[in-house]
């Protein structure tokens, strides 16, 4: 099959009843299609679809439920690019975003599935968007610490091991919160931050994010290609580090850096096409924050939420209560 580039993936969580569909919610990655939904960062309600695309999605996904005349929970992941949607996967079960779906629109999707489900008299619940004042991101938690060896990046195989979720008043603030809550660490203890980006192309997107990064009086570093380009083309200062040919090189500053503690965060986005078996640079600087604790992002969307987020200062936020974007319920959830 094609591997389509750049396009963004959608979550369909729905509910149904002899093949129509009684409530659903649309979420997006973050990250761009290709990364295991498992270990993508959802964000719900969507922010950054087409009214168009939303559309489309609907209308699949209820032509998809009438076709296999569903009742009860379903999954549906979507890729949108430009005007094109297209099925990724249909799964005829309650998928790991169901209880995230159901906390943050408020209404109990696995009780009105299982009505469904045992052929009891069903109504949709009464969900208006419009309505919905906050957002919430759901953001995987890994082990790559407890896994020795283990190549802390993201791809088409799930690796992480739990994920967490957190409410806010927009995206940004909900995705930096939800961010911390995995443990993440901001990059406020020497404000350094190590820049390594494989490609051009990439270089490109994040040059906006790196310079929003400088202008907040961060100590930017780079490995060599990195250093160069932004030089070259942004007329950013990053002091060079030099890449690790093997995990006993010495006298690679950047293995240096990072094991001496003098790296906060490190950015490192790979092209994606080294094999699981190849020991790369880019390999070696992942797995060097992992074992010395220094804070790491290897996705290109995420990193560039992150250098939003700083700029917004939402690193500074006021923690709140689920009842405060929402009246919860006395006594359970309502089944009706």
């Amino acid at each position: 099959t094609k591997f389509i580039m750049d396009a963004k993936e959608i979550e369909f969580d729905a509910v149904a009843n002899k093949g129509t569909i009684l409530n659903y919610a649309i979420g997006e990655h973050l990250e761009n299609a290709g990364v295991h939904s498992g270990d993508a960062t959802v964000i719900l309600p969507a922010q950054k679809l087409y009214v168009a695309t939303i559309r489309q999605v609907k209308l699949i996904a209820s032509l998809i439920a009438k076709a296999l005349r569903i009742t009860g929970p379903f999954n549906i992941q979507f890729m949108a690019k430009g005007n094109e949607v297209y099925v990724i996967e249909c799964n005829l079960r309650a998928s790991r975003t169901f209880p995230f779906v159901s906390k943050t629109l408020n209404h109990n999707f696995i009780s009105l599935a299982t009505r469904a489900m045992s052929g009891m008299d069903v109504k949709p619940y009464k969900i208006s968007l419009l309505d919905i004042d906050y957002v919430c991101v759901k953001a995987p938690m890994f082990s790559f610490t407890r896994l020795r060896g283990a190549d802390p990046t993201l791809g088409v195989e799930m690796a992480s091991t739990g994920e967490v979720a957190c409410f806010a008043s927009d995206s940004h603030e909900a995705f930096i919160q939800a961010l911390l809550a995995t443990g993440f660490k901001l990059p406020i203890k020497k404000r350094t931050i190590l820049l390594s980006i494989a490609s051009v192309e990439y270089r490109r997107e994040f040059a906006n994010a790196a310079m929003i990064l400088d202008k907040l009086g961060y100590a930017l570093y780079g490995t060599p290609g990195t250093t160069k380009w932004y030089k070259d083309n942004c007329g950013l200062t990053l002091t060079m580090l030099d890449k690790p040919k093997s995990e006993d090189d010495e006298e690679a500053s950047a293995l240096g850096a990072i094991r001496n503690g003098d790296i906060d965060l490190t950015i490192n986005i790979s092209e994606g096409t080294t094999r699981k078996d190849d020991i790369s640079a880019g390999y070696i600087i992942r797995r060097a924050c992992v074992d010395f604790d220094c804070s790491l992002v290897t996705n290109l969307k995420c990193a560039v939420m992150l250098a939003e987020c700083l700029e917004r200062g939402n690193d500074k936020y006021e923690v709140k209560h689920i009842g405060e974007f929402y009246k919860l319920p006395t006594v359970g959830w309502t089944t009706v």
